[in-house]
């Protein structure tokens, strides 16, 4: 049932482009593996071999820490609507901090300058593979949240920084994120 691809394909693309989540997979060279669901409106194909997606402030930065460490990087997409489908993204991955500042706001331009921006990672696709989906529920969307955007908005760029150096600079495990250049 699984097909794999050497780049996405334009139904692929297509795809991508109505899901309202997806996850993404990623692990240090040891220690504890994390997979985070994303939304809002944060991922963009640039090319059938490359995505950029918005890394939002958040209550940890696991991710970070583990593409400093490993930039190994699986994004996954689930249809939750009548056609199944499980679209994986197997590749190498690239931080770009908000101290990168030209690379960074091409993307936040891209992404209409979200409040809470952390940081966008580009992921070089080297392989796609589909599979079947036949056990994934139906969902219908009810809805996307504002809470994080409301509560980065409040805190303003000041706020949210200190909120990276209170609580975003290491992993689970200990590991440096770089979110601060220090």
């Amino acid at each position: 049932m699984a097909e794999q691809f050497e780049s996405l394909t334009s139904d692929q693309i297509e795809f991508i482009e109505r899901q309202y989540l997806f996850f993404v997979g990623t692990a240090g060279a040891e220690g504890k593996i994390n997979v985070s669901p994303k939304g809002m409106d944060s991922l963009r194909v640039i090319n059938p071999n490359e995505l950029v997606w918005l890394n939002l402030t958040g209550s940890g930065n696991e991710t970070a820490a583990h593409v400093i460490e490993n930039n190994r990087m699986t994004v996954m997409f689930c249809s939750f609507e009548k056609q199944p489908l499980i679209l994986r993204l197997y590749g190498t991955a690239k931080i770009i901090y908000p101290r990168e500042t030209k690379k960074f706001e091409q993307y936040a331009d891209m992404f209409n300058h979200q409040p809470g921006s952390r940081q966008f990672f580009e992921l070089k696709i080297d392989m796609a593979q589909t599979s079947c989906g036949f056990a994934v529920p139906l969902f219908d969307l009810s809805g996307e949240r504002d809470t994080l955007a409301k509560w980065a908005t409040k805190q303003g760029d000041e706020g949210v920084s200190q909120y990276w150096a209170d609580r975003n600079q290491v992993s689970l495990d200990g590991k440096p994120t770089n979110i601060l250049d220090l």
